[in-house]
């Protein structure tokens, strides 16, 4: 069905009721009196029904012509939205971005970004992809990411470096491991079982591994690491940032590891075409490089100086 009314004189209908009269309406039109009631009178014939009804001295509105104003408001906000993707993507913004983040960069600090990068480009669609590892590298070399947040950096991409994490070996404050009163070494941690997070990469790095243990259970999220460790099931090494709470409430405690303790893991950003990277993929590489650099909401990030 093709409209009867339009944009233009749905815009009339809207600024008579919210300036309240034809005249007021047709000043901030900048335009004649007669033009604005004839707009609003054609929308009354084009559908045959009453917009205003006379009370007294006022004209207001009929139950009708209140649905068919709130109506217009909504079309006539959808089509400026509109105008202004179109407008967006004719400058050259990206309709949709692809970003490949590493778990370990943390979740609050990846989503206020993206919250920023949203009030710049509201139009621009975001497919955000966690990955563990290798599933990093995988989608910077299978083109499925413009943007990559990774531990490493592939041969032929290189990238820059926005913080080190580090993970911490914790087990509940009530585990065997601490019961020990000492340092522990890894004799002592291959009695226990040790909870880790798998590689989402098509070739999983056995190596990523941080100690050999006969007792393991290898989860998919790094939020079932936390809870699994957290009820006692097993030690873990996890990163700071991730368990904060965790560590001040005490139900985690670091595990007194006599050598090879805390670890550092280098997060860098990667672009995978830098050369031909569209400005929204470019602004929101800005927008994660300020965040890292100042630590963001999310508290403080062990940043590189």
């Amino acid at each position: 069905m093709t409209p009867h009314i339009t944009l233009e004189q749905w815009r009339s209908l809207i600024a008579v009721v919210d300036a309240g009269g034809y005249a007021q309406a047709a000043g901030i039109l900048h335009k004649s009196q007669s033009a604005v009631t004839y707009a609003v009178q054609k929308i009354e014939s084009s559908l045959s029904v009453k917009v205003f009804a006379i009370e007294g001295r006022k004209a207001m509105l009929t139950p009708i012509g209140q649905m068919l104003y709130r109506r217009a408001l909504a079309l006539v906000e959808e089509a400026g939205d509109l105008e202004r993707a179109a407008h967006r993507l004719s400058a050259g913004w990206e309709a949709e971005i692809r970003l490949a983040a590493e778990i370990l960069f943390p979740s609050r600090l990846l989503l206020s970004c993206l919250d920023r990068f949203g009030q710049d480009s509201p139009g621009t669609r975001i497919e955000l992809i966690e990955s563990v590892l290798g599933g990093t590298d995988d989608a910077l070399l299978k083109g499925e990411a413009d943007l990559v947040i990774s531990p490493r950096q592939p041969a032929g991409f290189p990238g820059e470096l926005l913080m080190r994490m580090r993970l911490i070996p914790v087990a509940h404050a009530e585990h065997p491991l601490h019961r020990l009163g000492r340092a522990l070494t890894s004799r002592d941690l291959r009695a226990h079982r040790h909870v880790v997070v798998r590689d989402t990469g098509s070739r999983r790095d056995r190596r990523a591994v941080s100690v050999e243990v006969d007792r393991r259970w290898t989860v998919s999220q790094i939020a079932t690491s936390i809870k699994a460790v957290s009820l006692g099931f097993g030690f873990a090494w996890l990163p700071e940032e991730h368990i904060r709470e965790e560590l001040s409430n005490g139900s985690l405690k670091p595990l007194p590891l006599r050598a090879g303790g805390i670890l550092e893991i280098p997060l860098y950003m990667i672009l995978a075409n830098p050369d031909f990277a569209g400005p929204g993929v470019k602004r929101l590489a800005e927008i994660i490089r300020e965040s890292a650099e100042s630590g963001g909401p999310a508290g403080r990030i062990d940043a590189v100086q």
